[in-house]
């Protein structure tokens, strides 16, 4: 039976090593993947964040404009 339960906390430290291997080898290729990543300048983020801010108060009038106008329709029918 003791040769039984060594063989088994054996495989299961045989596991876990592997398991950290996994995680170590995961985490040198993200950190390779990371690199690799062309980020923007500061310049382009700047750009790139006046851009979303004009177009999310762009939608914003578009759907109050619309809101106004099936207000004003729903009024005329009742």
């Amino acid at each position: 039976m003791k040769k039984k339960e060594e063989k088994m906390k054996e495989v299961k430290k045989a596991k876990k090593t592997k398991k950290e291997k996994k995680g170590e080898s995961f985490g040198k290729s993200l950190k390779k993947e990371i690199s690799l990543i062309k980020w923007p300048e500061g310049k382009d983020l700047v750009k790139y964040t006046i851009a979303t801010i004009v177009l999310c108060i762009i939608l914003i009038l578009f759907f109050q404009f619309l809101d106004v106008i099936l207000a004003y329709i729903k009024e005329f029918f009742n």
